[in-house]
């Protein structure tokens, strides 16, 4: 990238927001924070430092946040990328956020583009693609976003996002463990994923009712696999829909009979007593070419939102 181009350096760097701050901008907005959006704002300076400096951004990256709110993250952004593609579903904070940018940070202001748009519909984005996700994503539909912006956004490299605590373990959660399943699966199908750190309430304001968990990601090669991604996550959430389900008996739908699934199990490599919280996401793709010839296409058609998670 050509020098004049890369973010200059500074000692003092955009202000961040405190809780005074975020408040006296909220109030100045009429924001009233919603729990049907997940609206949590970071009113700590630090946590916003620890979150950049984690998620390894560089001057080389542009970043796309989702949710800025009234832009506590999106300032420490925008001292350490490039540029900042900014997603915001309320089209009030969408409105304010590019003057918040200007007071706090004048210097980073032509930084910063603003797309007011729910991220679940975004299918592109102005500018250069973006290479990062660094986000405090909104908690409700924190896996969905995620898992559709990883689909859609071929370019990201990486992300850093904060999460709900117990999300954040599914997320990461390997085959066997308690807390293993569909988020779990979609999510390696695009990257390897890991815990990044834990995050307390009295950061936020309001504070939730529960805590927060970082976690990273960095794309990877998907499973070599005849079937598509939408059959495999179709396999993937028929393998979950009854967790106490072997997968003979969950599967015998997609498969067309019991006997289908087992055959294509046995082919795969699979034992058909199984259950799905046993198979890693290279086994889900194996199992789903196997499928195949059992008219596994119908069954994944019908599956096609399946991206989005549970």
């Amino acid at each position: 990238m050509p020098d004049e181009q890369r973010p200059t350096s500074s000692s003092a760097g955009p202000r961040l927001l405190g809780p005074a701050e975020v408040r006296s901008l909220a109030e100045r907005l009429a924001v009233r924070p919603t729990k049907q959006r997940g609206q949590n704002f970071v009113i700590d300076p630090n946590t916003v430092r620890r979150i950049v400096r984690a998620s390894g951004v560089t001057d080389d990256d542009v970043v796309l946040e989702v949710g800025p709110g009234l832009g506590s993250l999106t300032l420490g952004l925008l001292d350490a990328a490039v540029r900042v593609v900014a997603v915001e579903v309320d089209g009030v904070l969408a409105g304010a956020l590019p003057g918040t940018v200007a007071m706090y940070a004048p210097s980073w202001a032509d930084r910063l583009e603003v797309v007011h748009a729910d991220a679940l519909r975004v299918s592109s984005l102005p500018g250069p693609s973006p290479t990062a996700l660094v986000a405090n994503l909104p908690y409700n539909v924190a896996v969905p976003v995620l898992l559709h912006l990883m689909a859609t956004l071929p370019d990201l490299r990486r992300g850093l996002v904060m999460v709900q605590s117990e999300v954040a373990d599914r997320l990461v959660a390997a085959p066997g463990s308690r807390t293993y399943g569909v988020p779990s699966v979609k999510a390696a199908w695009f990257a390897e994923v890991r815990r990044a750190g834990s995050v307390g309430r009295s950061v936020f304001w309001p504070a939730p009712n529960v805590d927060s968990g970082l976690v990273a990601w960095t794309t990877r090669e998907p499973p070599s696999a005849a079937a598509t991604r939408e059959q495999v996550f179709a396999v993937v959430d028929a393998a979950f829909a009854q967790r106490r389900k072997t997968l003979r008996s969950a599967l015998r739908t997609l498969a067309g009979s019991a006997e289908a699934a087992e055959a294509s199990l046995v082919a795969a490599g699979v034992d058909p007593g199984a259950r799905g919280e046993a198979l890693g996401v290279e086994q889900f793709a194996r199992v789903a070419d196997a499928l195949l010839p059992h008219g596994l296409a119908a069954g994944a058609r019908r599956g096609d939102r399946t991206v989005s998670g549970s």
